[in-house]
């Protein structure tokens, strides 16, 4: 256990990446969004939906890139094996989406109590996935911001292992699953069924979905970690 925690300890050397970056760019997009909302007339509506919280998941999907394809040959030399290192990456990315997610669901109480900050801005709450009470979207948001930095982990292993060819080609094969999965529900006129089944699926129901994904990601990533290069 000691070896992971340093592991991590290892990662957040580099703090601008993993705790002033993210922070730095989803005030940004807030002041953005506060600029926008203030040029545009109000309306009818109780809610003004924007989607800048969605930058600071963007951000961790990044760190969890670099934190293979740029830090992991370093990390090598140090010592750690390949199993360490890819562990201790993912208790970095378990601890970050903890505390990150309770920021956020703080931010989103605040925004709550000073409607929408004065104008009515829905900047922390997203409608259906972080709109409900403080625990679910405590919980959505820590599961969301896990899977993207899982996700990046896989990239960065994927760039690592087989290069630029390697990631496009995972890329590509992604997309192309995706495009023959839409492809068979149009053709089986099952998009009727596919979003009764996401509509019916109740907030937690939804994040339980994303959590197994996210766990799914960081096994794939672990068995490409075995094969790595550097």
């Amino acid at each position: 256990m000691t070896a992971l925690v340093n592991t991590a300890r290892y990662h957040l050397t580099n703090r601008v990446n993993y705790l002033v970056l993210p922070w730095a760019i989803l005030t940004f997009a807030f002041v953005i969004d506060v600029v926008i909302l203030a040029l545009t007339p109000v309306g009818n509506t109780s809610h003004r939906w924007v989607g800048g919280t969605a930058t600071i998941y963007v951000v961790l999907f990044a760190g969890g890139l670099v934190s293979v394809s740029r830090s992991l040959p370093f990390g090598l030399t140090l010592g750690l094996s390949r199993r360490t290192y890819y562990l201790g990456t993912a208790l970095l990315s378990v601890i970050l989406a903890i505390v990150y997610g309770g920021v956020l669901t703080g931010l989103q109480g605040i925004e709550r109590a000073t409607g929408g900050w004065g104008m009515n801005m829905a900047f922390f709450r997203v409608p259906y996935l972080l709109n409900g009470p403080w625990y679910e979207s405590w919980l959505t948001s820590l599961v969301f911001l896990a899977l993207l930095f899982a996700y990046g982990i896989w990239y960065g292993l994927i760039f690592r292992r087989w290069g630029m060819v390697g990631l496009m080609t995972f890329t590509a094969t992604q997309v192309a699953v995706l495009t023959a999965g839409a492809v068979v529900a149009s053709w089986a006129h099952a998009w009727g069924s596919i979003g009764h089944f996401f509509t019916s699926l109740s907030a937690m129901g939804l994040t339980g979905v994303l959590a197994g994904l996210a766990v799914a990601l960081l096994a794939g990533g672990f068995v490409t970690m075995r094969r790595v290069t550097v």
